[in-house]
This record gives C-alpha cells, structure tokens and sequence, in this order.
C-alpha cells in the first residue's frame, strides 16, 4: 500500500483484480427457496397491513383468510391488484397461493398479498425475478399515514385562524 502515490497508481493496482469482484456475482446463481411440501414463503407488506404467502405449483386458486379470493376481495379493482405479479411472470393459472392477512384496510391487504406473492413466486422460481423486479412489485411500497401532530387538527392541517 505504501508504494500508491498518486491516482494513476491507485489505479493501475486496482485494474489489477477486476475478475475477482464480477466472478462472485456471476458464480451464485439463485436457487429455489422451498420447503419440504414444495411450497416457497413470503411476507408482504403495504401500508398498516401484513400478508404471509405460501406458493406452490397448482390450478391458480386462491385463498385469502381461509376464503375464496373474489369472495374476500369482492371488488374487482381489488382482485386485479392481486393477479398482477402472474400476469406479469406470465404464469397465470399455474400456482396455487394461500395467504393470511391482518392489519389495515381491505386495499392495503390487497396490495400486501401482492408483494407477498411476488416475493414468494421469485424465490420458489428464480428466473421470474426479472419480470417481477423490472415492474416494482418486489419492493415493498413504504407510503404509509402521516401521524396526526401535537397542535394540529390532522397531520398538517392547523386549526382555523381567528383574527378576533
């Protein structure tokens, strides 16, 4: 380290040992996350909602808190939040999915079992992560309610002035 005295040769020592740095990368490919019935895990969240997800090759039913999913999720606006990460694999109809949810609202369940789905299907097939990652649905949306402040009347409304 002592013999670097200048930026030529830092870089001169550094272009050295580029191959070490890309062949860990390129040499662990992702493997299959799965457990001993075949099924892959994950945890989905959005906003004040938590889903766990079990995805495991099937006829592409689902099952949200012991319930069919049109009959949990009745409105279809919904029901499309949770069929987007197979469309966008391409693998509709080919995974069965159970989940249970707890916490917030019915739309942020919808999209918590989205992302839990998501994460579930790239971990059980690792060639999907692309697709999925290219369109956001394995990162988690961290948008959630701003807390009502001291003095405020909501998180940033103030009170209504009164002049006199």
């Amino acid at each position: 380290m002592s013999d670097i005295k200048s930026l030529d040769d830092l870089k001169s020592a550094v272009s050295g040992t580029p191959a070490a740095v890309t062949t860990t990368a390129e040499a662990a490919p992702r493997t299959p996350v799965r457990d001993a019935l075949g099924r892959a895990y994950a945890t989905g969240k959005r906003k004040n909602a938590v889903a766990r997800v079990w995805v495991k090759p099937g006829s592409g039913k689902i099952t949200v808190n012991g319930k069919a999913m049109n009959e949990y999720f009745a409105r279809p606006v919904l029901q499309l939040i949770v069929n987007q990460p197979f469309g966008v694999a391409g693998v509709e109809g080919q995974y069965d999915v159970l989940a249970t949810v707890v916490g917030g609202g019915l739309s942020g369940q919808a999209g918590a079992v989205k992302h839990g789905i998501s994460k579930a299907l790239q971990l059980h097939e690792p060639s999907l992560r692309a697709a999925l990652k290219a369109a956001g649905f394995l990162t988690r949306d961290s948008r959630v309610v701003e807390r009502k402040k001291y003095g405020k009347a909501k998180a940033r409304r103030s009170f209504q002035f009164s002049k006199r």
